[in-house]
């Protein structure tokens, strides 16, 4: 238990001072104008807040309760180092499929569209979610947890991990062609995520990979569209909205 509060505090330290890092480096060396101003982050970090508060009263005990009932199946080959990163891989392909169903079920776009209607990217917009689509993915994740056994330390590492490419992908850092190119082939990257905040809903509606770019190529959901610098981002037809009017937006009539 000590070492996963230590693991906790740091993930929570490091993920800190990455977004510091690329709020300041995509204002330095953005590929696209990076335009919304002050008001537009502190709106996203507002969100990043509220759901911040949910995390340790909520989600950090869903999970907790989960891995500590598990189904105790687990063949001694899936643990140490080659079960941490099954693990990541099992979680990772886990929140493809649930960010895949976030587009696809009409519930949950009504709490995941509050993502998409952000009219910039940058690195803030990695920590925009709605509370609902934040406590629903505990849940939805518990089981898994549950049904595989995974321990919460796995889950842990995986969250860090994933926090540092979401930021990453979110951001409007320029980067040199080849490095992203490279990049690509392993990990989500900004030329790759940026379509799939592309103001055009068959763009939206790909490109659903958080961690490994893999699954898009394995599950035929990437998107043939290329990133430019002037691309419109937000959810097509839509305007985006000050931060009560985001709380309210999922339960509101369409």
């Amino acid at each position: 238990m000590e070492q996963l509060s230590g693991l906790l505090a740091f993930k929570v330290a490091a993920v800190l001072g990455w977004l510091v890092l690329l709020l300041a480096l995509e204002r330095m060396f953005p590929l696209a104008k990076v335009v919304g101003g002050f008001r537009r982050v502190a709106k996203n970090l507002s969100l990043a807040g509220f759901n911040a508060l949910l995390s340790p009263l909520i989600v950090v005990p869903v999970s907790a309760f989960a891995a500590s009932h598990a189904l105790g199946w687990r063949p001694p080959w899936w643990g140490g180092w080659t079960g941490l990163a099954l693990d990541i891989l099992v979680l990772d392909l886990w929140i493809y499929w649930w960010h895949r169903a976030n587009h696809e079920w009409p519930l949950l776009w009504r709490f995941h569209e509050v993502h998409h209607l952000d009219e910039f990217l940058d690195a803030s917009s990695a920590l925009r979610f709605h509370f609902g689509e934040v406590l629903m993915s505990s849940l939805a994740r518990a089981g898994v947890i549950l049904l595989l056994g995974i321990p919460l330390l796995s889950v842990v590492v995986f969250e860090t991990l994933l926090a540092f490419n979401t930021l990453f992908h979110h951001s409007d850092v320029r980067l040199p062609p080849k490095l992203e190119r490279a990049l690509s082939w392993i990990i989500v990257t900004p030329s790759i995520h940026w379509v799939h905040h592309h103001a055009v809903r068959r763009d939206t509606d790909s490109n659903y990979a958080a961690l490994l770019s893999v699954w898009d190529r394995l599950f035929a959901s990437r998107s043939p569209t290329v990133r430019t610098p002037e691309m419109p981002v937000g959810a097509e037809g839509l305007k985006d909205r000050g931060f009560a009017g985001l709380l309210a937006r999922p339960f509101e009539e369409r």
